[in-house]
């Protein structure tokens, strides 16, 4: 079966020419829309810490962007809900030793 496809391809490429025969249109996605969420964070308490709570929020898949703040003790996350939640982003915060909660 995989000969005939491919014997009918090289014929209608010779045939018809190279610009004629097309592969399948590509597929269109549409962007999936993120969610953003604040974090307070108060156990930041150096400078290290943002970088580690920064970190841990990364490895949460779903997760396509987070900063931190040291000076107002946030995290900014912005997430496919598709893929993860707040309780995820909080419960990552927490396993890297750095218990957080959403601000309104």
């Amino acid at each position: 079966m995989r000969y005939a496809l491919l014997l009918m391809t090289t014929l209608a490429v010779a045939v018809l020419g190279p610009s004629s025969v097309s592969a399948a249109p590509a597929a269109t996605t549409k962007p999936i829309p993120l969610k953003t969420i604040t974090l307070s964070v108060p156990g930041m308490t150096c400078g290290l810490c943002p970088i580690t709570i920064r970190t841990a929020l990364e490895q949460v898949p779903g997760v396509a962007k987070a900063k931190t703040d040291f000076v107002t003790r946030t995290a900014t996350v912005s997430y496919d809900p598709a893929r993860t939640n707040v309780a995820a982003l909080t419960k990552a915060t927490t396993d890297a030793g750095y218990p957080s909660t959403p601000q309104p």
